[in-house]
């Protein structure tokens, strides 16, 4: 049977409101070693729907692995999300790259972008389901 969250669409949509939970993650980190020493801020790289899009339309299946010595290509969800250092123009003498403004200015947008991901989401499934007539 075949799940109305499974379309492309709405797959993409998912994988973008991971990306954002992960991203979230990170900036939370930064927050938290913003008097550490030597911390350098972390980041995601930005979300390309449009690949995701692509990635979800071509691919139907996905690799299991059966036996402990397989390896799985298809690994956790959200959890190939690529992450890298910030770039930062401000470094304080103890070696911190972390600019507490900039760090929550990311999270306060973060936290916009995912809620119109789950807003978006969330009318996508009732549209779906009220052109099927349900609307349970």
């Amino acid at each position: 049977m075949f799940s109305i969250t499974e379309l492309p669409v709405l797959a993409a949509l998912k994988q973008k409101m991971l990306w954002h939970q992960a991203r979230q993650t990170l900036l939370a980190e930064n927050i938290a070693n913003a008097e550490t020493a030597g911390y350098r801020g972390r980041d995601l790289e930005p979300f390309d729907f449009a690949s995701q899009l692509r990635d979800v339309e071509f691919t139907g299946m996905r690799t299991a692995a059966t036996d402990p010595m397989h390896i799985s290509v298809a690994g956790e969800a959200g959890a190939d999300f690529k992450s890298g250092r910030v770039a930062a123009f401000e470094v304080t003498p103890d070696g911190n790259s972390v600019v507490l403004e900039d760090e929550m200015a990311k999270v306060t947008a973060n936290q916009l972008d995912y809620q119109a991901a789950t807003t978006l989401y969330g009318r996508s499934i009732r549209l779906i389901r009220t052109a099927l007539g349900r609307t349970g």
